[in-house]
């Protein structure tokens, strides 16, 4: 399998940057994780051609298996960065997302991890020109993030918060293989 990761924030220290690091090793054996940031991408705007980037980016998603979004939380919301990215995502002819298979997961200072955030997320990803498909039923929280993700060594310290992600993350690559003949591989938005 192989699946994109999207940091979904510009702040250049990110536990959700060290939890897909953390991801991306932990799982090498079952799938191939190319983490993509989006920290220098242009704000979205109608005025402007597409970035280059951004058309990099998406033909990066059509062609994966699936995406995964780590997400933090702001004022009970996803970053500007990443609603940004996701706007790219849908303007014109690049609906990347259309039919692809979603996983989100985040990471927060607080108790609550990224519940609302991811929440707001997947309203989000459900919108006309994007219709992605997120992975129903599974919400993965690291919270408060600096007392279970070790910066150091891009590790998540807790061994049952690695056993619930490792059961969501099968349960991932079990949706994605469900999904892949809605969009064979990905290049033909037709058929999906």
């Amino acid at each position: 399998m192989n699946f994109v990761a999207i940091v979904g924030t510009n702040a250049r220290k990110s536990y959700n940057r060290k939890l897909l690091w953390f991801m991306k090793k932990h799982f090498s054996t079952q799938a191939n994780i190319e983490i993509v940031e989006i920290a220098d991408l242009p704000l979205f705007s109608e005025d402007d051609d597409v970035p280059l980037r951004i058309v990099e980016i998406a033909h990066l998603i059509a062609s994966s298996d699936g995406v995964i979004i780590s997400t933090p939380e702001y004022d009970h919301s996803i970053t500007a960065a990443l609603k940004s990215f996701i706007e790219w995502m849908s303007y014109g002819e690049t609906h990347p997302f259309t039919n692809k298979p979603v996983m989100l997961v985040g990471a927060s200072l607080g108790r609550q991890g990224t519940n609302n955030a991811q929440e707001h997320l997947r309203q989000i990803m459900d919108a006309p020109g994007i219709d992605a498909l997120v992975l129903p039923g599974n919400q993965f929280l690291v919270g408060p993030a600096a007392e279970n993700i070790d910066t150091a060594r891009d590790e998540l310290t807790d061994a049952t918060t690695v056993r619930f992600l490792d059961s969501i993350f099968q349960n991932f690559v079990t949706f994605a293989k469900l999904l892949r003949p809605m969009c064979g591989d990905g290049s033909d938005s037709e058929n999906c």
